[in-house]
């Protein structure tokens, strides 16, 4: 008895790691892919730096992995992309805290560093600790 709630409370608490995880990347993948760069380098000071094309692309690539993270384990359809997603995720904060250390821009660093964490944790929970299954 003690396995299954153990389990149950694991499971919950990976759901909430990716709805918090795959709303924060959804939202973020929105802003960059919609928002023209002048409005957006007032938030993202690296964006005027970068071309705008780029930009678009890291924002349409950071909200197909915020739906990678919920719409596969939501639907039970190949929900093994979830973790996929999550390890995606993880390598694309690791290449933003190595973009950010070149810049000097420290203060960036921990939070790349903790959705990062948050992006191994829920890709080791649904790999090995609880995954979910796929509809029949």
């Amino acid at each position: 008895m003690t396995t299954v709630t153990t389990s149950k409370a694991f499971n919950i608490i990976l759901w909430i790691a990716q709805v918090v995880l795959g709303g924060m990347f959804i939202m973020a993948g929105i802003m960059k892919s919609t928002t023209p760069i002048t409005e957006l380098t007032p938030q993202l000071p690296w964006a005027a730096d970068m071309p705008e094309l780029l930009v678009s692309f890291i924002g349409v690539s950071e909200l197909l992995g915020g739906l990678g993270l919920l719409l596969p384990s939501l639907l039970k359809i190949k929900p093994v992309l979830t973790p996929v997603a999550a390890v995606g995720l993880a390598v694309v904060m690791v290449f933003a805290i190595i973009f950010h250390i070149t810049r000097s821009e420290f203060p960036a660093i921990g939070f790349n560093l903790i959705l990062a964490l948050l992006a191994a944790f829920i890709a080791w929970g649904r790999f090995k600790k609880a995954p979910i299954s796929a509809k029949k």
